[in-house]
């Protein structure tokens, strides 16, 4: 069977359990960090993003279910205006490199502290830094982590198979350690996610080529969206999530508003038809609430510029509520 595939419905391995026997979620501290880079994509906009999702009311509706949430403000990036677009293979790695250190650095300094890191985009290079973070604070603790990357696209180019040389199309291949080396090594080690523990959700849109990455880093979980027509969000999300958490300290969930249809989120960067409905994303955030294993969250890719009276940022708050534990009773 392809590794992008996975048609066959497993149920005597299912350990799915009900929404009335789910745990409330505990309450945490969430420390928020801004990353509002753009240059990771060709469309500009994304950069407003994190400005967007604190406008939407991310803290007081956060507050709101119990949690405490402080916010360390913006990581500072570079503008494209003032840079030299570099190797037209990774178009500004370098500068994208530098923004996902600082990241990692405060995502690490976030965990150390006892919070919950919540980082929001910016273009989907940025959770090269994140996840980097998360992986370095956890490795020093002597474990791994797990990841969910629900995302349109598989996001697991190289400079070598990029047909756009866009580097958010990148960030999950530098994290199963198949480059680009600015973004691999970042910690001095590869790769940050064991290729078992890395989950693509959603996805509709695949690269050629990085249909043979996706088999080269040795990935097994991969739900399409055909995979949640036919098989229906909650038993993908209890599969993926069992596999994130497998062996794992717990998983981190990076978030691309693109996984949802244009339909309820028209503001992302790379819009593709056919994605999650507004309920079926929402399902899945529950999902992840409910079993409790996240021990970071980003979201990444709204675009103003492009929405419809900050439709998609408020979405964005929406689904953070629901990961975070918000219920319908």
């Amino acid at each position: 069977m392809p590794a992008h595939r996975r048609e066959t419905l497993h149920p005597e391995r299912s350990t799915a359990r009900t929404h009335a026997g789910a745990q409330a979620a505990p309450t945490r501290t969430i420390h928020v960090i801004g990353v509002p880079l753009d240059l990771g994509a060709s469309r500009r906009g994304v950069d407003m993003g994190p400005s967007a999702v604190r406008v939407a009311g991310l803290e007081a509706r956060l507050e709101a279910l119990g949690h405490h949430v402080t916010d360390g403000g913006n990581i500072r990036v570079e503008i494209a205006e003032t840079q030299a677009a570099g190797d037209k293979k990774a178009r500004y790695l370098k500068q994208i490199a530098e923004t996902c250190k600082r990241t990692a650095e405060a995502v690490e300094k976030a965990l150390e502290e006892g919070l919950t890191p919540m980082v929001l985009g910016g273009d989907h290079s940025i959770a090269a830094g994140t996840v980097s973070g998360v992986a370095e604070f956890y490795r020093r603790k002597g474990q791994k982590i797990g990841l969910l990357w629900i995302d349109a696209h598989s996001d697991i180019n190289t400079p070598d198979t990029t047909p756009s040389g866009n580097v958010h199309g990148m960030p999950l291949a530098a994290l199963l350690g198949l480059g680009p080396e600015a973004l691999t090594n970042i910690y001095g080690f590869a790769p940050k996610v064991a290729a078992e523990n890395a989950v693509l959700i959603a996805v509709r849109d695949i690269d050629g080529a990085e249909r043979e990455n996706i088999r080269r880093a040795g990935m097994t979980e991969v739900y399409t969206m055909r995979d949640i027509d036919e098989r229906g969000m909650r038993t993908v999300m209890e599969e993926a999530l069992r596999a994130a958490g497998r062996g794992t300290a717990g998983y981190h969930v990076s978030m691309d508003m693109d996984w949802i249809d244009p339909e309820d989120a028209p503001g992302v960067g790379t819009p593709v038809r056919g994605g999650a409905t507004y309920r079926e994303a929402h399902l899945a955030m529950e999902i992840i609430a409910d079993h409790g294993r996240m021990v970071s969250f980003e979201v990444v890719e709204v675009n103003p510029v492009i929405d419809e009276h900050n439709r998609t940022a408020d979405l964005a708050v929406q689904l953070a509520c629901s990961v975070f534990g918000k219920k319908i009773l």
